[in-house]
């Protein structure tokens, strides 16, 4: 090679290095530019999220979803930057920027999907409920701040909003009757049982919270200004329009639901499970496949638990054990407080425990909190409120106290792990914590990441120095044989016609689930066909990566580095976190 070519080689290779990276800064700087713009207009159409992130720019609104205008809105705003980062090339992307264009490009195309169908023509159910999630938002507890006189004012715009929103879910439901999409009856029975709770005088209300609980600091003039006009709000707008919306649905609507329970049953039902099963579980998995892949493991599992039965020392069949655990008095508190004291007490324990296993930890605080009483009756057995990533809000794990009877000590370490420490607390905060990430990932997710990486942090209580107890590790089994029994029973409900007795006959031949409790959970799954899909398929997937990833580094896999790999972008489809895995297990070779 000659010295001129030499040079003259080495001035393209510089020339074409500059060019990529201008190219790739041009495109980087443009998909920042659509996946912030989105976001924040996102926001201004969805105030309540922008609440429930700690943005009180929009706490002053609610708006009305469920309306023609704002769901043309939202498609436009889609489309627009749909068409924007189509017309970015990816190629020259880093690898950031190119799972924030896959999982951009992805999120929009899923919405279109889904404008196909007409969910809000289904516009309330006992588990999906805006009147429920207004109540927990006007009692002072939740996301909506009562802390200065203006927040308070801003609480009273949104009832005039609430107003629009109720009056726009009783006209959709009546276009619903009219055009065949309706809720399953037994569903509304339980959503007229809630709003019912919450027809209550003023002062017995839940949304007199606030004013019992004025802030130090607020002047007495304001004091009596705003009780004034909370008590007017809820007499001449609020209680009104409850009182609507419970009348409808007992008198209009509850007549004239169907008898069936499953989502095939409505016009275009078996296509509408369908792209639900596959957004929720971001596989290309049919409901056959997911069936099948439930009764593998609920057949599995139950080989696990016979095991447990060995330790323990029982004598007899899978289900006389069930029934034996379900009904042993000493498997129960006598007194609601004694379970939340019990999670508090867990809470410090299995934070002590936490870097035996990971290496990263999230700022925000958390505390554990019993589930109000107008909700309690229908809600699952755990559940978790995200915190604020500037820390105003600690995350919350809401524990169900409702039937004490029913909710056994050896599941609480399996659920407490799930729901808390270190499954979506620590997920869920520590991708709002990274801010580098553009919003709609640090502020976005995936189900069947999210519920799979809970699950997962299930399995390794062992691990984490959990389950000292057989009755809890049979716990924790009970717990994922639940998840297993919800592929089988969601499948079975949606794509085929299995019965709401169906269901309870599955789960109780199956599992020790008791009766409040498999009754609830199968309300559920018949009210958000998919969402319990998520659970088990996402376990499975970052379980199979765990597995691939030991075997290939052998003594230099370190699992506190697996967990931080999985973690540190954020929720991930499957198939992206799947990719990004093997890169990492090459990469480490």
């Amino acid at each position: 090679m000659t010295r001129s070519f030499a040079l003259s080689t080495i001035f393209w290779a510089c020339c074409s290095t500059l060019a990529q990276a201008a190219e790739s800064g041009t495109a980087s700087a443009e998909l920042a530019a659509a996946a912030e713009g989105w976001f924040e207009a996102s926001l201004e159409l969805n105030p309540l999220r922008a609440t429930y992130l700690g943005d009180g720019r929009f706490n002053d609104r609610l708006a009305n979803y469920l309306g023609a205008e704002h769901r043309a809105a939202s498609a436009a705003l889609d489309r627009e930057y749909l068409d924007r980062i189509l017309a970015i090339d990816p190629e020259p992307l880093d690898r950031q920027d190119r799972l924030t264009f896959e999982i951009f490009r992805l999120n929009l195309e899923n919405s279109f999907e889904m404008r196909g169908f007409p969910e809000h023509l289904l516009a309330i159910n006992q588990f999906y409920s805006f009147a429920n999630q207004f109540a927990q938002l006007g009692s002072g507890t939740s996301a909506h701040p009562f802390a200065t006189e203006k927040d308070y004012r801003d609480f009273l715009a949104r009832i005039a909003d609430f107003v629009v929103l109720t009056d726009q879910a009783i006209a959709n439901l009546r276009v619903g009757l009219d055009s065949g999409v309706t809720q399953p009856r037994i569903l509304m029975e339980r959503t007229i049982g809630q709003l019912n709770a919450l027809n209550q005088d003023f002062p017995d209300s839940v949304f007199y919270g606030p004013i019992e609980n004025f802030p130090q600091d607020l002047p007495e003039a304001a004091r009596a200004s705003l009780t004034d006009d909370f008590t007017q709000a809820y007499a001449e707008q609020l209680r009104p329009a409850l009182r609507r919306l419970h009348d409808f649905l007992r008198d209009d609507y509850l007549p004239r639901t169907r008898a069936s329970v499953g989502l095939s049953d409505l016009p275009q039902g078996a296509d509408w499970y369908a792209a639900l099963v596959r957004q929720t579980t971001t596989t290309d998995l049919t409901p056959e496949e997911i069936h099948q892949i439930g009764l593998d493991e609920v057949a599995s599992i139950h080989g696990e638990m016979r095991q447990v039965m060995e330790e323990v020392g029982f004598e007899g069949e899978l289900d006389e054990f069930f029934e034996y655990v379900k009904t042993e008095p000493d498997f129960y508190y006598d007194e609601p407080e004694q379970l939340i004291e019990g999670y508090r007490a867990m809470s410090d324990h299995v934070q002590s425990l936490a870097p035996a296993l990971f290496e990263r930890f999230p700022r925000s605080e958390f505390e554990v909190r019993a589930v109000e009483p107008f909700r309690e009756q229908s809600a699952a057995g755990g559940s978790y409120l995200a915190g604020t990533p500037d820390g105003s809000r600690p995350g919350i794990f809401y524990a169900n106290t409702y039937d004490i009877g029913s909710r056994p000590k050896w599941e609480m370490e399996s659920l407490f792990l799930h729901e808390a420490i270190p499954g979506h607390h620590y997920q869920i905060s520590l991708q709002r914590e990274i801010e580098d990430l553009p919003s709609i990932r640090r502020f976005g997710g995936y189900t069947a990441f999210i519920e799979g990486w809970a699950l997962y942090t299930e399995s390794i209580g062992k691990e984490l120095g959990l389950y000292t107890d057989p009755y809890q590790y049979f716990g924790a089994l009970n717990a994922e044989l639940w998840r297993a029994i919800r592929l089988v029973v969601d499948t079975g409900l949606h794509a085929k016609d299995w019965s709401r007795e169906d269901v309870l006959a599955y789960m109780f031949e199956n599992s020790a689930q008791g009766e409040a409790s498999a009754v609830s959970e199968a309300e559920r799954y018949i009210a958000i066909p998919s969402q319990a899909l998520a659970y088990k398929i996402g376990e499975l997937k970052i379980r199979e990566l765990r597995d691939r990833a030991e075997s290939a580094l052998g003594g230099d896999f370190d699992v506190r580095e697996f967990h931080t790999q999985v973690l540190e972008d954020g929720a991930l489809p499957l198939s992206l976190l799947e990719a990004k895995i093997d890169n990492w297990i090459e990469s480490r070779q």
